[in-house]
């Protein structure tokens, strides 16, 4: 396999908890020699031209509120902080752009920050206040955390959501969701519900796209997508064996078409069939499928 690690994973960061839980601490990093900072503009990074890295800069050079600053963590030792900002008129040497468009052209710790950044900074943008009472909240924890006065707390949500690569007698099954393009196909996904286990909501939303019943279902591995906020876990699952491969029963309201595809359909597709990119756990089990060798 050519794909040992799914895009966006992580662990290079030192998020260094003991840090964010400190105002001092976080005041020395931030005034420490060589600390830097992401700036993120809604959905959009900068990125050096033509260089293709991550245009970082000093706190010296940044003027931003102590509750406008999220501690991202430590790399190589270096503080790193995030900010939301907008785009610096006559800038040199720097685009602004979608991840989609440059992420995996980033060095991985790059696209670790990057991950962070967006996932905090656009949970901060609608938790300004509590959906419990409505009282208003403070960043807290090197934006982390948010508070109100009252001593509630708030945390960057994360949604899970199942994603399954659905095989039987070496053909994979994809399906194309009613919104996307024609010849546009994906794995089956879908959201973890309240009180549900992640291999029942496997089972469920396979069921519900495909009207197929699967078993052996394994998970393979997870990956941040903060578009907004959601956690993505991969899963293998089989075709049960009393299934018939062809009799499809798709939730018309999500699903336009299901179609099994073999390896050589996904490593050389025609033309006209848009697959997953690379960047998403999707494009990454599917290639990593592709390119195994059948036992």
């Amino acid at each position: 396999m050519s794909m040992e690690r799914v895009p966006l994973a992580g662990g290079l960061i030192d998020r260094d908890a003991a840090t964010r839980a400190s105002a001092e601490l976080l005041e020395e990093a931030w005034t420490e020699a060589g600390a830097l900072v992401l700036r993120v503009n809604g959905q959009l990074v900068p990125i050096r031209d033509p260089e293709g890295t991550l245009a970082l800069v000093s706190t010296a050079a940044v003027a931003a509120p102590t509750n406008e600053r999220i501690y991202l963590g430590r790399h190589e030792g270096t503080p790193v902080f995030a900010i939301a900002a907008v785009e610096t008129p006559g800038e040199q040497s720097v685009n602004w752009l979608h991840p989609f468009r440059t992420v995996l052209e980033l060095d991985p710790a790059e696209r670790e920050l990057v991950t962070m950044a967006l996932a905090v900074v656009r949970w901060h943008e609608s938790a300004g206040f509590s959906p419990r009472d409505g009282e208003a909240t403070e960043v807290a924890d090197g934006g982390w955390s948010r508070r109100t006065a009252s001593g509630g707390e708030l945390f960057p949500r994360t949604d899970p959501a199942v994603i399954v690569l659905i095989t039987h007698e070496d053909r994979v099954l994809l399906g194309s969701n009613v919104l996307w393009e024609t010849g546009r196909f994906s794995l089956l996904a879908g959201f973890v519900e309240a009180g549900e286990s992640l291999e029942s909501a496997v089972a469920r939303e396979v069921f519900e796209e495909s009207g197929m019943r699967v078993s052996d279902i394994r998970y393979v591995a997870s990956q941040p997508w903060p578009f907004p906020r959601s956690l993505m876990l991969g899963f293998h699952a089989s075709l049960a064996a009393d299934q018939d491969p062809d009799a499809f029963a798709p939730d018309p309201t999500e699903i336009s078409e299901l179609r099994w595809f073999t390896r050589e359909e996904v490593l050389s597709p025609q033309p006209g069939l848009l697959l997953p990119g690379t960047v998403s756990i999707a494009g990454w089990l599917l290639q990593r499928w592709a390119e195994d060798t059948p036992q």
